[in-house]
Formats: structure tokens, sequence, C-alpha cells
């Protein structure tokens, strides 16, 4: 293997080997788990690898080239490790995996076979199933820049540069009512006009629901309430008095660029881009045919 920790690959060479593999995964809320097919847990690199969850890994299919290399994790779902309503909460969607073939008699010899992230998640019978997906997954990922009328940044992105966390742009807030984790009703918000969280983003700071967000489908309300409705529900029970961080949205607009945010000079849209009209235009049928402009 290219790369390989050359005591560990002397270690393989020497006929009797002591190894297993360890994994480590990292959330996007910050939290780090490791685990090990080894009968103890080890430790290196700040992580413990735990030897009490279950958990196992199928074989690794890597390739040269740019073929994406993946696997499965299995595993049993259990309080202390990786539990159902934390997969439901879509808490283990596109987390960082780490995979290590290490010597356990000594964990300085140790190589990282894969790198990727969580792909599906399937789960039945007090189990799961999670593919893994190679770094080479995101080359599937069609790029390049889109010429349309609407902006297509993301507010507050490095190509937006709105700093949503400015004076105006947030507030947070406790819950008063919610209804299917959906709709949820907050004290008046003065300041913030109607309408302002619209397209915007509600995000959950504390309860069972911190860290999970959703993306703001109406925003409403009057003297004595404010109505933030949600395009889905989240994925966790959240209750009155949890506090929630609203930001405000963007309808992609030349106009609500300028008009809301004072952002039109990093407006990544083409407002003035001719419609489909223009394309079809019919030839000219005046007399002067010249070939000059048409627009007189």
């Amino acid at each position: 293997m290219t790369g390989m920790n050359p005591d560990l690959a002397a270690h393989l060479e020497g006929g009797i080997t002591t190894t297993c593999r360890c994994w480590s995964l990292t959330r996007h809320d910050g939290v780090v788990m490791g685990f090990t097919d080894h009968d103890g847990a080890l430790a290196f690199d700040g992580i413990t690898f735990r030897a009490d969850t279950g958990l196992s890994a199928l074989a690794l299919q890597q390739s040269t080239g740019l073929s994406v290399d993946n696997t499965d994790a299995l595993g049993a779902l259990c309080d202390a490790a990786i539990r159902e309503d934390d997969i439901e909460a879509g808490r283990f969607d596109g987390a960082e995996v780490r995979a290590w073939l290490v010597n356990w008699a000594d964990v300085t010899q140790r190589h990282l076979q894969f790198r990727g992230t969580i792909g599906e998640l399937r789960r039945a019978g007090g189990a799961f199933e999670a593919e893994l997906r190679g770094l080479t997954d995101t080359l599937n990922r069609p790029l390049g820049r889109v010429y349309q009328k609407p902006c297509s940044a993301v507010l507050g992105d490095t190509a937006c540069r709105v700093i949503l966390d400015a004076p105006g742009y947030s507030a947070e807030v406790a819950v008063l009512s919610v209804e299917e984790r959906r709709v949820f009703t907050f004290p008046p918000l003065p300041g913030f006009e109607g309408g302002w969280f619209q397209h915007g983003r509600l995000s959950v700071a504390t309860g069972n629901a911190q860290g999970l967000a959703g993306a703001v489908k109406h925003d409403s309300g009057d003297a004595d309430a404010r109505v933030i409705e949600l395009w889905h529900p989240l994925r966790a029970a959240i209750d009155a008095g949890d506090q929630v961080i609203l930001r405000a949205g963007c309808d992609k607009r030349a106009t609500t660029c300028r008009a809301k945010f004072d952002n039109l000079l990093n407006f990544q849209g083409f407002p003035d881009i001719p419609g489909d009209d223009w394309t079809l235009t019919d030839p000219s049928k005046a007399g002067d045919l010249s070939g000059g402009s048409r627009r007189r």
C-alpha cells in the first residue's frame, strides 16, 4: 500500500500479525465517535475507539483513477453509540468517516485506508447499515456558473458575503408553541417586518433538536405573535421554551439584494439577460436590412 507506515508494513510481512480496524465518525455538529472491531478500546489522535458498539465493516473496494471508493458499515443501535433518534434527526447525514488498519499492540503503527462520508442509511430490527462514499464521490456533482436572472449564491456564503450575524439580519427567540414540528409561534419581533425571514433559515439552539435547521416557507404575524412556517418538519421533537435562531431570507432578486442587504456589488445573477421571447424573435420586416441594430 502506498504511503504505509514502514513499521506496520514490516509487521504485516512478519507473518504473525496483531491488527484490527478502527473507524472515526465526525458529525456536522462537531461530535466525534470512534469504533473498532478489536476486543478492547484503543486510543489515538485524541479519539477513543470503543469496542462495545457492535460495529463492523464490509470489504473496502478501492481502485485507481476517479472511480468512487465505497464500502458499508454495519452496527447495532444503542444509546451509548449510534442512536435511532439521532439517525432519524439526520445528525449522521454526510458525516465524515475515516478508517484505519491498526496494530493494536502498538497503535502508532497504523494506516489510513479510507476517508469519505456517510451516504444512505438504512435501519431495521435494532440495527443499521450505512453506505460509506469515498472522496471522489463529490466529483459526481455538476459544477459551473449558471447564467440566469436570479442570484446563484447562497445567502451568506463566500460569493454573497452578507454577514448574517450582523444586527438586523438574525434574531434569537424562544418558541411559544409549535405544530407538527413545522409551524412555530413566537412573540412579536419588533424591528423585523413581516416576511423578513421568508426564504431564510430557522436553526435550533437548545433542546432535543439542537443543531437542526429548516428552510422558512412563510413568515407572517401581527401585534400579538409571529408565525414562522417551514417547508419540512424538523426531524426531532421541539418544545415550547426552546431557543431558535431566525436568519433573514433572500428571494434571489436584484432589487432585494440592493434594498434589503445593500449587496448588489456581489449579486451573482444576470437580471438583464434576454428572455426566451428575445431568442425567438422573427426576422425584421423593416426595409433596412443592412445588419444594423434592431433597437431604434
